[in-house]
């Protein structure tokens, strides 16, 4: 059993920047994915990493403002977002699944976890 939970969230001004983190127990087997879902909006996958850390994916919207990585003696893991804009408003929840089900090279999927956190609000702008 995985329980997650998420912290990190906030207001932000567009431009500047937040990182969330994502703790569990039972942590450094797991592949992480972080999802967000904004009001009105279907859950949409953001970013994925595998256990190790060494295979990392990330959605276009996303690539080159959003860093993932892991710290599996701290059994967290970290989502650096820069560069924030008004649509990136949403709660962002971290979800985990075994390595083995999970490809990270590959889109996923909010099925594809079996493990969730309660979510952080992220908002941008006013």
């Amino acid at each position: 059993q995985v329980q997650l939970a998420e912290s990190g969230g906030g207001l932000v001004q567009p431009g500047e920047s937040l990182r969330l983190s994502c703790e569990g127990r039972g942590f450094p087997y797991f592949a992480i994915g972080w999802f967000r879902q904004a009001p009105g909006k279907e859950r949409e996958a953001i970013s994925c990493i595998n256990s190790s850390g060494d295979k990392i994916n990330y959605v276009d919207s996303v690539k080159g403002r959003f860093t993932l990585s892991r710290d599996n003696a701290r059994n967290t893991a970290y989502l650096q977002m820069d560069n924030l804009k008004p649509e990136d408003t949403a709660i962002y929840y971290c979800a985990a699944d075994r390595d083995e089900r999970i490809d990270c090279s590959f889109e996923i999927y909010p099925s594809d976890f079996d493990y969730w956190g309660r979510g952080t609000q992220v908002t941008v702008g006013t």
